[in-house]
């Protein structure tokens, strides 16, 4: 059965939800076929037969639970009656046993395997802080830009949902918001506003990383470095400063450094949002990482700006960064019921070939809605087509970089 959160494509090994349970074993991916959920917080244990008797009470399988409005229905309707999904004491109430009690009901014959019982199962596994078997690390702290010059094509949202999806999977990960318009600090949940220490005070002041950083609430492993709308200054301010194209690659790199003397384990990822420009900003972003992450809406609009995107790396590779290269394109926005989605999706591969990743991200209106109660899609509604989605990505980009070879901070 094709996953809610891939549309036409195969699924990766890790996030499979197989027809033959039994020849998987208990832990594969998302944990499905077990009844532990691995790395949870707390000795967390949720029960599989819980989860498929909260979802199959009245409930019937979707015809098509790829990109659908009733798969998204379906999936918020398991919200309202697990309760509200971002609400702590409600994840303690289902998924938490503190040795008082806990949650089982015995489910009679085969378990559920319809959209609505597999969205069911992660959203308690993302309540209980973590989500499937832990994501292999990589040789070195991975670094990637998230970059498009076209605006509207989900940089931020991808950025976001990316790192909350690879925090709750086992990594750590820091989100650096070069946007003045600060989504990606909303998103998150981070305070922005301009008394806060933030990424501006690195850039112009030299102000260390470390003491801009914010823990992410929630998710344990995310941390973020804010930007403030003092950014928007930024661009202009820059041009008279020395080495103004590498500063935020020299703060990563004493970030790095940092972390080997002062944290207990060192970042897995780091993402870097970047303003819908190719200005300072955005140069800063690309000397700073060596692999750059292309999302592309579905659409026209979107392939035009990719080109003049790619014009950019490649001066970038040429005069600052020779190690530059784009390592992923993530497809956004994908909607399976019109002609013009499948037309991109096939340029958009016939042109990236290998570095386009099997999962697309459908257009779903609790990905959109997450951002309104400073959340990621992950948690506000992690049974949705868009969440599921995002950690399918997360988990296939990881896959794609594990290994001692892959390219880390740059000193």
């Amino acid at each position: 059965m094709t996953s809610p959160g891939t549309v036409g494509t195969s699924v990766s090994s890790g996030l499979g939800w197989p027809s033959d349970r039994g020849a998987h074993g208990a832990g594969g991916g998302l944990g499905w076929p077990g009844t532990s959920v691995p790395g949870g917080r707390g000795g967390t244990t949720v029960s599989r037969e819980t989860s498929a008797a909260h979802v199959t009470a009245g409930a019937t399988e979707t015809a098509e639970p790829d990109v659908s409005r009733e798969t998204e229905d379906a999936s918020w309707a398991v919200g309202e009656q697990l309760g509200h999904l971002g609400s702590a004491s409600t994840a303690e109430e289902i998924a938490v046993s503190d040795g008082a009690a806990q949650l089982s009901v015995s489910n009679a014959g085969e378990p559920d395997d319809t959209p609505i019982a597999r969205a069911a199962e992660t959203a308690l596994r993302v309540l209980a802080g973590r989500v499937g078997d832990p994501l292999p690390r990589p040789g070195a702290t991975r670094v990637l830009t998230v970059a498009n010059q076209k605006g509207g094509v989900g940089k931020t949202t991808t950025t976001v949902n990316l790192a909350a999806a690879l925090a709750l999977q086992g990594a750590e990960v820091l989100v650096v918001d070069l946007d003045p318009q600060g989504n990606a600090s909303t998103a998150l949940g981070v305070e922005h506003h301009s008394e806060v220490p933030s990424v501006y005070d690195v850039l112009l002041e030299g102000r260390p990383l470390a003491e801009v950083v914010a823990p992410v609430e929630g998710i344990e492993g995310l941390w973020c470095a804010p930007a403030t709308i003092d950014l928007a200054g930024a661009e202009i301010e820059l041009v008279s400063l020395v080495a103004r194209e590498s500063r935020l690659q020299r703060a990563l790199a004493e970030y790095d450094e940092w972390c080997a003397t002062h944290r207990s384990v060192r970042l897995d990822y780091v993402l870097i949002d970047c303003p819908p420009s190719l200005g300072l900003l955005t140069v800063n972003a690309l000397v700073a990482a060596p692999e750059v992450l292309i999302p592309i809406q579905c659409e026209y609009y979107a392939l035009e700006g990719v080109g003049q995107l790619l014009r950019n790396i490649e001066l970038v590779r040429a005069h600052l960064n020779p190690d530059l290269q784009v390592s992923t394109v993530l497809l956004t926005m994908y909607d399976g019921r019109t002609r013009l989605a499948a037309q991109v999706v096939d340029e958009v591969r016939a042109h990236f070939s290998e570095t386009v990743l099997r999962t697309t991200i459908p257009r779903s209106v609790r990905i959109s809605e997450a951002p309104s109660y400073g959340q990621t899609v992950m948690t506000y509604d992690p049974g949705s087509t868009g969440a599921l989605s995002y950690l399918e990505a997360a988990r296939e980009m990881a896959l794609r970089g594990a290994g001692p070879d892959t390219a880390g901070v740059p000193a």
